[in-house]
């Protein structure tokens, strides 16, 4: 018998993504001495992916190789703190530049991180079974992303594994992503700072805003901080929470000029002059405050 146990309450289930994340990074800001904090960060948890997807840059080993390195528990508890100390009212997403679901402490760190924030994964499923989907549940994960790359009979498999579960069927979303390059994978395609040129792209606009700094921060499996998801080449560190408060390195000098910048809708520093990504779909609230503190 399957035991639905777990010790922090779920968040009520939004249908899309984007919809799903706008309430999540626009919903109300947070503000901590005055300052808005982040909204939303995303952790890289190892650097490995047992897939290769065209459309990204794990799949050329010369671009991002599979290190298999892994963020351990040290810089999991570190980051819990930090962000209990300033009241963080966001979600932390496990994604970033590898599969989290490889990592051997998964379990242990959703539970850590659940003390201080809403702890999401995606991934690609691979590794999935009823007991590893209940047993994130019971390790309170408030969503379970699947992003499934092979075909729409991959819909009723998982659909058999959630309901074999136990677990409340919004806890689980899936998304198709296994259209071909026509249709962009199903996914809103970026050149990944200049990684990637695959499908249908924007051309880079070095004068287009970007809100990412506003509200986000990647955090990755050795502690070392950056702007967003995009840069996979990890070209500029903004600092290492083993060294540094996120709390500090959120309102640092090196941040807070790419965010100025950002804002005043110049791409000249590396890696944004590289990037095509639209950063204005979320975060417009913060952008706002943080004019405001800059008076931009």
């Amino acid at each position: 018998m399957i035991n639905n146990k777990r010790s922090k309450k779920q968040v009520k289930a939004i249908k899309i993504n984007i919809k799903r994340r706008t309430i999540i990074v626009n919903d109300k800001i947070k503000l901590y001495k005055g300052i808005p904090i982040p909204s939303w960060i995303e952790l890289s948890i190892i650097d490995v992916c047992n897939r290769s997807c065209s459309f990204c840059p794990k799949s050329n080993p010369k671009i991002a190789p599979n290190t298999y390195q892994q963020m351990n528990m040290k810089i999991i508890n570190k980051i819990t703190n930090d962000l209990k100390k300033i009241k963080y009212a966001g979600s932390i997403t496990l994604c970033g530049y590898g599969e989290p679901m490889l990592h051997k402490d998964i379990f242990s760190i959703s539970k850590k991180l659940a003390e201080s924030a809403f702890v999401e994964i995606v991934t690609n499923g691979d590794t999935l079974n009823e007991k590893t989907i209940h047993k994130l549940y019971n390790h309170d994960v408030n969503k379970l992303l699947i992003s499934m790359y092979d075909g729409k009979h991959q819909v009723k498999k998982f659909k058999q594994m959630i309901e074999l579960s136990k677990v409340p069927k919004n806890f689980v979303i899936l998304r198709d992503r296994w259209y071909d390059e026509k249709k962009d994978f199903g996914l809103k395609l970026t050149n990944r700072t200049g990684m990637i040129n695959i499908g249908i792209q924007d051309a880079i606009n070095p004068n287009k805003k970007c809100y990412y700094p506003s509200y986000q921060m990647l955090i990755d499996w050795n502690g070392d901080v950056f702007l967003c998801p995009q840069d996979w080449q990890r070209r500029i560190a903004m600092g290492n929470i083993m060294q540094n408060s996120i709390y500090e390195i959120w309102k640092n000098k090196i941040m807070s000029r790419y965010r100025k910048d950002l804002l005043n809708g110049s791409r000249k520093s590396s890696p944004c002059n590289n990037c095509n990504a639209d950063g204005t779909i979320l975060g417009q609230k913060h952008a706002s405050k943080w004019k405001e503190i800059y008076r931009v």
